[in-house]
């Protein structure tokens, strides 16, 4: 039975204005697939990138990689969730910007109803990256120190939290003093303002000249040689975004000192619904707990998305936003 719902669509690449609520007719979901309807949507910075054509998708394109809401219909062969479940997800494909929509339901995770809607679509694409980056690319342990890139942001907060729960120290960069108490606030063991600091310097005074185990690089351009310049011997450069821009093409002769780097995404660890259990049913369980919070600091309607947009792109957003249809 086809119903019409509000979406938020782009028909071509460019800034926030490019983004228009539309009506969209949904039909029933075929095999494999579920209908959720939405309750409240989450909002990432990989959005900016696909809505602005940093990372190309066909177009037409509605927006949007997570959400949180109820299951109103499955198609044929779903067994794992049905009618009433409430769920959350974050993945492929796009279309999360949307009172309701039609999606892979392999991608959708059942949560409790300890977990509100707004966390669960918070939780989800930040959470998981929080947690693989820490504990399957890095591997990282007791002891460990790390320098954490946008240690106030939505990723940034679940990191902080992570770190203290696992015992590694971070030195977390920020671009305000607010943001360095707020990252404090939530277990960032050092900061530095990079506003008015030099962080690579600021990293050598902390360590005492020896460097980071792990950096973890989200901004880019901006960031990627000084990030290199923290690292220890044998240090490992995860670059995982670029709010900054891209990083140019790597010279490996910049790698003094027998470091490693990779560039890794959430998509790929959480490919299949074996990898994708292990990670989310992990910050299911921690967030259900109590052992995690998820700072939801911002809320908007979804006819506010251009504004929401704005406001992360001028990085005036701390912790995690999201928009409510």
């Amino acid at each position: 039975m086809s119903q019409i719902v509000k979406a938020v669509r782009i028909d071509a690449f460019g800034g926030p204005e490019v983004m228009q609520l539309v009506d969209v007719a949904l039909g029933d979901p075929g095999p494999g697939e579920a209908l959720v309807r939405h309750h409240a949507i989450g909002i990432n910075y990989i959005d900016i990138y696909q809505r602005s054509g940093v990372y190309p998708n066909p177009l037409p394109l509605t927006m949007g990689m997570e959400g949180s809401g109820v299951v109103e219909a499955v198609g044929k062969g779903v067994t794992h969730v049905k009618p009433g479940d409430r769920v959350a997800y974050a993945g492929n494909p796009p279309g999360g910007y949307s009172e309701a929509r039609i999606l892979p339901a392999q991608v959708l995770i059942k949560i409790p109803k300890t977990i509100s809607y707004e966390t669960g679509a918070a939780m989800m694409l930040k959470g998981m990256t929080a947690h693989y980056l820490f504990k399957r690319t890095a591997n990282l342990q007791p002891g460990h120190t790390v320098l954490f890139h946008a240690a106030a942001g939505g990723v940034g907060l679940i990191a902080m939290q992570l770190a203290k729960m696992m015992g590694v120290t971070v030195i977390g960069t920020v671009g305000s003093d607010e943001k360095a108490k707020l990252a404090k606030k939530w277990g960032c063991t050092h900061t530095v303002n990079y506003s008015r600091e030099n962080f690579v310097e600021r990293v050598k005074e902390i360590t005492k000249g020896r460097g980071v185990d792990v950096v973890f690089d989200s901004v880019g351009k901006d960031t990627f040689q000084g990030s290199m310049d923290s690292l220890r011997k044998y240090g490992l450069m995860v670059s995982y975004g670029n709010s900054s821009g891209k990083v140019p093409p790597v010279d490996f002769g910049v790698m003094k000192g027998t470091l490693f780097i990779t560039r890794p995404s959430l998509m790929s660890y959480t490919a299949t619904r074996e990898d994708l259990e292990l990670t989310a049913n992990d910050m299911v369980k921690l967030v259900s707990s109590k052992k995690l919070v998820i700072p939801v600091e911002r809320t908007y309607r979804l006819a506010d998305v251009q504004q929401a947009h704005r406001d992360l792109e001028g990085r005036k957003t701390t912790g995690c936003s999201v928009l409510i249809p």
